[in-house]
């Protein structure tokens, strides 16, 4: 009596599909995750438009003007008059800090004027004006 086994004769094979599954959940974890790790200091405003800007690449104070005229420092409503006790208190002694003003560009010019009057009597305060380049 000869005894035929099937299972002896079948080769050993690597399911690859569950690997793709698992390579393919991480990925797209890894993607979805770094969309969070962009820092928003300001609010959304439309910034004017230039056709040559320089970027700048130090630790920066953020200031916003929306298109109303509301001021906002870091996100937080502000005061014209408290802003700049505001910002001393921000400013790292003995070091040159960016203030970046970021005007919506149907602003009233005398209010970004007198925003940065208030900010030019800090002498630790570069001025900065945050623009978009045209499309």
């Amino acid at each position: 009596m000869r005894v035929i086994d099937d299972e002896l004769d079948v080769a050993p094979q690597i399911n690859i599909l569950p690997m793709i599954d698992v390579i393919f959940s991480i990925l797209a974890f890894f993607i979805i995750s770094t969309l969070f790790l962009t820092r928003s200091e300001g609010l959304p405003v439309n910034l004017p438009k230039v056709a040559k800007s320089q970027l700048q690449q130090t630790e920066k104070i953020t200031v916003t003007i929306d298109e109303v005229g509301k001021i906002f420092l870091h996100r937080k409503l502000i005061e014209v008059d408290a802003l700049e006790k505001a910002v001393r208190q921000l400013v790292l002694p003995n070091q040159k800090s960016i203030v970046v003003i970021k005007a919506d560009e149907k602003v009233d010019h005398g209010d970004v004027v007198v925003v940065m009057d208030k900010l030019r009597q800090i002498d630790e305060v570069k001025l900065a004006i945050a623009t978009q380049k045209p499309k």
